[in-house]
């Protein structure tokens, strides 16, 4: 490894990183470019290097244990919530609620996406950061469901106009399909499914049809849905159903 090159086997050590739950592969690479990542005491300067295991690595001078099955956890998360794991501000944080939440013997698991401070509901969290890049990524186009309360006058016609597509301050957002709930009065609820995920995307879309959002509620994130989880609950989904959902990615390019 002394010239960086690649050895003929195993698997690059971002790779093996971030299914130890260290972080995303991306990340990790920042971390080596900033001389964080070493093996067998040897600070690492590219990310170029394979390796069988992850024995002697180390991340920030602490031991690396070996990558563990890709674990998915289902929290269904309150208004009031940073999902970080800290913030300047000392507002609570999702690990705050988390502690609780889950299992002891968890170990550290990442939010897959963001959900705002107010925004409510399922929130998926993996030990996987190369499962949960995968998922995060635009080009999986991995669905999203959302219920939003709104004040204002909007027609169904006007949401069936987001399925091609809509800019919003020179921002363009793709495909959402969009329905109105029966109901009456100016505080209506409407169901979003998207792909995209971009910061507040619903909310700024909403806005531009001249509503106001009062709540929102991320029912679904794929296949896997919030169903009656009680608020500020954590589930673990399945092995097999991970196992599944990590096969249809791959068929898909993304892992």
């Amino acid at each position: 490894m002394a010239d960086n090159r690649l050895p003929e086997e195993g698997d690059r050590i971002a790779k093996l990183l971030a299914r130890a739950g260290i972080a995303s592969r991306r990340e990790i690479e920042r971390m080596i470019a900033d001389g964080r990542i070493a093996i067998a005491g040897k600070v690492l300067d590219t990310p170029a290097v394979k390796l069988a295991n992850l024995n002697g690595v180390t991340v920030d001078g602490k031991p690396v244990g070996q990558a563990e099955a890709a674990r998915l956890f289902a929290f269904h998360k309150p208004s009031g919530l940073i999902t970080a794991e800290r913030d300047p501000a000392g507002r609570p944080t999702i690990y705050t609620a988390l502690r609780n939440a889950l299992p002891r013997e968890t170990g550290r698991v990442m939010p897959v996406g963001r959900l705002d401070f107010t925004t409510e509901g399922l929130l998926l969290l993996t030990n996987d950061g190369e499962l949960k890049r995968a998922m995060e990524l635009p080009s999986s186009a991995i669905p999203r469901t959302y219920r939003a309360r709104a004040f204002g006058d909007v027609t169904q016609a006007q949401l069936d106009d987001l399925i091609e597509g809509v800019e919003v301050d020179g921002l363009r957002y793709g495909r959402i399909e969009a329905d109105l709930e029966r109901g009456s009065g100016k505080n209506r609820w409407i169901q979003l499914t998207l792909t995209e995920g971009k910061n507040r995307e619903v909310r700024r879309v909403l806005e531009h049809l001249g509503l106001k959002v009062n709540r929102l509620l991320r029912t679904a994130y794929g296949p896997f849905e919030l169903a009656d989880l009680p608020r500020g609950q954590a589930v673990e989904i399945r092995q097999a159903d991970v196992e599944r959902f990590r096969k249809q990615l791959k068929r898909g390019g993304q892992l």
